[in-house]
């Protein structure tokens, strides 16, 4: 009995090893590959990594998956014997992507090591660029990196200049000049007439005490170019605008508005679409002077903000209602609204109202 059992393990043993054995293997002749240094422009490049089946089974390969999309796999599709070879091949779009990098291929099999990671590297030297892509913004036959001049931050008594490069592209000089320019900017070109394949500066000069606000404003600069008028021939003008409380002294801020509300957010949970939903936040002034709202702006015209007064006495509350309109809405919303005041410490508070429309 004792030497059946002996047998049988010996048997067992011997077919756990067996099975064990016949299995594929792929062993890749090498798993990185350095590319070199080449140009954007010579377009995309190839590495091909040669493997063998040193196994005793068929070799398949389930899955060749690249670490970013700008590397592109292709590989053996049918099974490899024992003995035979295969590739995998792997392309790099250099497009887009100047300088040095790195990327991985992972190989997925049914051989023993069933998972092999692959690396192409190289360096990409940047091609030279054309003047649209150093200068994508059309101002009619101009061109501009933006078409937008940003003064994120501004203050209520300051005076910011900013300036945008113009390039003309033509075979032609080009006039510039302005047909609307709001009140509180001044705005200038130089030269007044850019040279065939030349370049211009605008100039404009930002006015915060003259543009009378709070929070952020936006305006659009309108152009004549050769005399015409064209609405498209635009640049948008933009600016956080906040009060200057660097004048104040210790008394003063001690003394100063302090802004409270009763909540900084309201969820009104499901509703239907169509429904306007309103609520109240809670107001109050916490100081010891005056709190003014200088100005309420809402993150969508579905908004509307209805404050109750503009100037609250210390101590005093002051409802300032939200209405939301769902009208063409759907799913989860989230808006907001912005309130600045003369508090020295937080002169902008944001509101958030929150729903789902079903």
């Amino acid at each position: 009995m004792k030497k059946v059992a002996t047998l049988l393990l010996v048997l067992l043993m011997t077919g756990v090893a067996g099975w064990v054995s016949a299995q594929p293997k792929i062993v890749f002749d090498k798993t990185d590959q350095n590319m070199g240094t080449f140009k954007e422009a010579d377009g995309i490049q190839t590495a091909t990594f040669d493997f063998t089946n040193k196994g005793t089974t068929p070799l398949i390969l389930n899955a060749v998956n690249a670490s970013c999309g700008c590397t592109t796999p292709e590989w053996t599709r049918q099974p490899v014997a024992p003995g035979a070879r295969g590739y995998v091949k792997v392309s790099y779009n250099p497009a887009g992507r100047p300088g040095a990098f790195s990327k991985t291929v992972s190989v997925q099999s049914n051989a023993e090591n069933s998972s092999v990671v692959l690396i192409i590297s190289g360096k990409v030297e940047e091609r030279e660029r054309t003047l649209a892509e150093l200068y994508p913004r059309e101002i009619g036959p101009l061109r501009a990196q933006i078409n937008h001049i940003s003064f994120p931050t501004i203050k209520n008594n300051e005076v910011r200049t900013e300036k945008l490069e113009l390039v003309n592209d033509t075979d032609k000089p080009v006039a510039v000049g302005f047909r609307t320019v709001p009140s509180h900017l001044k705005v200038t070109v130089e030269p007044e007439t850019i040279p065939a394949k030349g370049r211009g500066l605008l100039t404009v000069v930002y006015d915060a005490k003259a543009a009378n606000t709070y929070g952020f404003a936006s305006h659009r600069i309108y152009l004549s170019i050769d005399g015409s008028t064209d609405y498209k021939y635009s640049v948008g003008v933009s600016a956080t605008i906040e009060e200057d409380f660097s004048a104040l002294s210790a008394a003063d801020l001690a003394s100063a508005p302090v802004v409270a509300f009763n909540t900084l957010s309201y969820d009104f949970g499901n509703i239907k679409q169509g429904e306007k939903k309103e609520y109240t936040f809670e107001l109050t002034n916490k100081g010891k002077r005056e709190l003014v709202i200088r100005n309420i702006r809402s993150s969508c015209g579905c908004t509307a903000v209805s404050p109750s007064k503009n100037v609250i006495a210390p101590g005093e509350m002051a409802p300032v209602k939200v209405v939301f309109d769902s009208t063409g809405k759907k799913g989860r919303q989230s808006k907001s609204v912005t309130v600045i005041t003369n508090d020295p410490k937080n002169s902008t508070s944001t509101l958030r109202i929150s729903t789902n429309i079903l």
